[in-house]
């Protein structure tokens, strides 16, 4: 009898340990989709795609849009022309995200990572560094928020400082 119970054991303590090491070991892909304000009067849209690798810690292929508004000058205050035509720029980058802080449904990633894009006119290259926080919900699903930094080259504006809301919604189980 005591055999019995000690493979009953044996068999339940090696699928909790297997579980364990599938939930460590996720590989997770999720698609990303975000909206930020940006200082000074700047606005940008995000989607990506992450790789979820070891311990929460990520790979993310982003494009980002940005627009920048200012006041018309003939009117005297913000109108549609100067608010959707003023500065745009778009670009794609990579960002390596190492996890840094980890909790029952939430974890925080550092994000380091680089690109390069257009202005419409000409190219510009960015290097973007921030923090992300992910609250894990239901089904997979995330909600999370970015503080960021993002460094242009060749653009109006050497820096973009702000914050970005957004979900995340899990490609793989």
């Amino acid at each position: 009898m005591n055999w019995l119970l000690a493979m009953f054991m044996t068999a339940v303590m090696t699928c909790c340990s297997g579980n364990v090491a599938v939930a460590q070991n996720s590989n997770s892909n999720r698609l990303t989709l975000g909206a930020g304000l940006l200082y000074e009067r700047g606005l940008d849209a995000t989607v990506a795609v992450e790789h979820e690798t070891r311990y929460h810690n990520m790979w993310e292929y982003f494009a980002t849009g940005y627009l920048k508004w200012d006041e018309d000058p003939e009117a005297g205050h913000i109108t549609k022309k100067s608010f959707w035509h003023n500065y745009n720029t778009w670009y794609l980058g990579i960002a390596y995200k190492p996890c840094v802080n980890r909790g029952r449904n939430h974890f925080g990633n550092l994000r380091i990572g680089g690109g390069g894009g257009s202005d419409l006119h000409e190219f510009i290259g960015l290097v973007t560094v921030g923090y992300e926080h992910t609250y894990v919900m239901r089904g997979g699903w995330c909600l999370y928020f970015k503080v960021k930094e993002d460094v242009c080259i060749a653009a109006k504006d050497l820096f973009r400082t702000g914050v970005e809301v957004g979900i995340k919604l899990p490609l793989t189980k």
